[in-house]
């Protein structure tokens, strides 16, 4: 794609999902067919795959008995985990039990609802986490957003919030467990201040009962710390977030709130924090309308504070 690539972690996630909505892809259960059956299955789905391997990436074939050697060793290695998930989950809450299930991206991921083409090729809203569980939607009582105290991102899109030069880079170094950087690239991610206005969509189409805001001490170095409340586009300052390509047009519009100056790890009572740190927390949780039930203050499991 050149300079046209959208970010990929080159995992592969694209041309599964192509696999699998072109109705070609493997479903875990057809690993468990007679070997016949799954042979029978491969080579169909070769006769497409090669075509596309010899003729636009010039590369080998690929055998199908070389492959069906690959697939029968790894269905040994999964049959331990593969099950009726479904039926599991479903007798789990007929046994009044708590379940969690749990997404990784972000709304603005999401391949609807998200800044296409710059998502993942999946739906990353919490409504479809009933989808994959194979459970009823109703079920789903609590939805748990989580967002960091500042902004970040890895690939390409659209960012109306980023930063750049050295207070990029001091904002950088200083997130995350080791800095912020690609959890499956290694890449150095771009940063930027809060944004409520992606934040508070983002709420929005996950439907989110709560939020949780992390990584708030990472912000104690700052003597101010802008948040990002609007776009500016054509002129226009606008609070919604925009559809399409205007989003490529927005400048952010900033308001600037006073740091604390001070660390703030090892603090388990919220009214303990500093007021410029409560303030903060207080302004993001009016500006994205949903409370903010857990503040996190450091990298470690144990070190947040409910509110």
């Amino acid at each position: 794609l050149s300079e046209r690539q959208f970010g990929s972690t080159k995992s592969g996630i694209a041309p599964f999902y192509a696999d699998k909505f072109a109705k070609i892809g493997f479903q875990v259960q057809e690993l468990y067919d007679d070997e016949t059956v799954l042979r029978d299955k491969l080579e169909q789905v070769l006769e497409v795959k090669n075509i596309l391997i010899e003729h636009l990436y010039h590369q080998p074939l690929l055998m199908a008995d070389t492959l069906l050697a690959q697939l029968l060793d790894w269905r040994e290695q999964i049959r331990p985990y593969v099950a009726d998930t479904a039926a599991w989950l479903r007798q789990a809450l007929e046994d009044g039990k708590d379940i969690l299930l749990e997404g990784q991206l972000g709304a603005l991921k999401d391949h609807d609802f998200g800044i296409y083409p710059y998502t993942t090729s999946s739906s990353t809203l919490a409504g479809f986490g009933a989808v994959g569980a194979g459970l009823p939607p109703y079920v789903i009582s609590d939805i748990v957003t989580v967002t960091k105290a500042y902004s970040s991102a890895v690939g390409s899109g659209p960012f109306v919030s980023e930063i750049f030069g050295d207070t990029a880079d001091e904002l950088r170094r200083r997130g995350g467990d080791a800095g912020e950087y690609g959890a499956t690239t290694g890449r150095p991610r771009r940063m930027g201040w809060f944004d409520l206005v992606a934040t508070r969509y983002g709420c929005q189409r996950q439907g989110a009962t709560s939020v949780v805001l992390t990584a708030i001490d990472v912000l104690s170095y700052l003597d101010e710390i802008p948040v990002c409340v609007g776009y500016e586009i054509d002129g226009t300052i606008s609070t919604e977030f925009p559809a399409g390509r205007r989003l490529d047009q927005a400048k952010p519009v900033l308001n600037v709130l006073p740091g604390w100056k001070c660390d703030i790890r090892g603090i388990r009572d919220y009214d303990q924090l500093p007021a410029n740190a409560r303030a903060y927390v207080e302004f993001i949780e009016k500006g994205i309308g949903v409370p903010i039930r857990i503040v996190s203050n450091g990298p470690r499991r144990e070190e947040i504070i409910e509110r």
